[in-house]
């Protein structure tokens, strides 16, 4: 019943932009957090950044100062802009959200990033 589907995902350019974004199939205020974790090869599942209900928001070290998530309620979508991409931001990009009432975790399909010259 709950659906995430990202989308923007794709080949860029040391030093280029990507726009991930995450439509959910239903109202935004119906999760209490929503993020993005990536999965490179041969490395475990990170958490990317989050946005809380309230609207802060969480960043890993590594893309802090390059990266920014933000949503859009009436649109039921969370972005992820990210700039300045480095080959090592290369990772399946995966949208989560967490219901707010049964606490229950939601993941999307994934999005590849990959970023090279």
């Amino acid at each position: 019943q709950v659906q995430l589907v990202e989308s923007g995902g794709g080949l860029v350019q040391p030093g280029g932009s990507l726009r991930l974004s995450c439509a959910t199939s239903r109202s935004i205020f119906r999760f209490n957090r929503m993020g993005w974790y990536r999965q490179a090869p041969g490395k475990e599942r990170e958490l990317v950044a989050r946005i809380i209900s309230g609207g802060s928001t969480n960043y890993a070290d590594s893309v802090k100062g390059r990266f920014t998530i933000s949503r859009d309620n009436a649109k039921n979508t969370v972005y992820l802009q990210m700039n300045s991409l480095k080959p090592e931001d290369t990772a399946v990009y995966y949208c989560y959200a967490r219901e707010s009432i049964t606490a229950d975790d939601y993941w999307g399909q994934g999005t590849q990033v990959t970023v090279s010259s």
